[in-house]
């Protein structure tokens, strides 16, 4: 099993990488039952207790509520963008070279209107997909599914709806991806976001300590 601890991740045993190394080259997407450290995710649940949330359109891909900034999120972008977790994944999907994760918490409400449509997400170096549930309760509907764009098979479908569970996924010109509509009384609520190529998170603090400084 592997766990994202406030320490960072641990790591599978030989037969578990390569179980989940061959799922992933057949289905460009594998899940990792209880991935979010249970202390962790509980700190995530106190503090989305009185979060605020606001709507965002993405054009005409999506409409969700997004987390605004708020110290769950810088949490999950502390842990996310350690280097142990980026050869990690690494070996789990061969995407080569990881510089950062960059993602939002958003949440997904029956009934009203929110969506997410088939889209590819192959701008801006990003090179795997990750979602992890932040639910406290299973919900229904917004199942993960991806397909190729050139048809309508579905490769690989996934409800994550185990709390604490993620998916990582394949970014690729030739793949698209989605989630479903959420049914029943309870929202969908995830950190979502992408491995990218470049930049590196080090040269991102950097950047933003060096701002921090001007503005003063």
């Amino acid at each position: 099993m592997i766990h994202l601890t406030r320490s960072g991740p641990t790591l599978p045993t030989s037969a578990d990488l390569e179980r989940l190394r061959a799922q992933f080259d057949r289905q460009h997407c594998i899940r990792l039952e209880g991935f979010l450290a249970p202390a962790v995710l509980s700190f995530i649940h106190d503090r989305l207790d009185v979060a605020e949330f606001t709507q965002k359109a993405h054009g005409d891909i999506s409409v969700e509520l997004r987390l605004q900034p708020d110290a769950a999120l810088d949490l999950l972008h502390f842990l996310g963008n350690d280097e142990r977790l980026f050869r990690l994944v690494d070996q789990l999907t061969g995407c080569g070279h990881i510089g950062c994760f960059l993602g939002r918490i958003y949440r997904m409400v029956p009934g009203s209107g929110h969506y997410d449509s088939w889209h590819g997400d192959t701008l801006g170096h990003r090179l795997i997909g990750m979602s992890i549930n932040l639910g406290a309760r299973p919900y229904d509907g917004g199942v993960f599914q991806l397909r190729d764009r050139q048809s309508p098979v579905i490769l690989c479908e996934v409800a994550n709806t185990g709390p604490g569970d993620a998916i990582l996924f394949r970014i690729a010109t030739n793949l698209v991806h989605q989630v479903t509509a959420v049914e029943g009384t309870t929202p969908k609520t995830a950190f979502a976001g992408w491995f990218k190529s470049v930049p590196e998170f080090r040269s991102m603090l950097a950047n933003s300590a060096r701002r921090s400084v001007e503005g003063t």
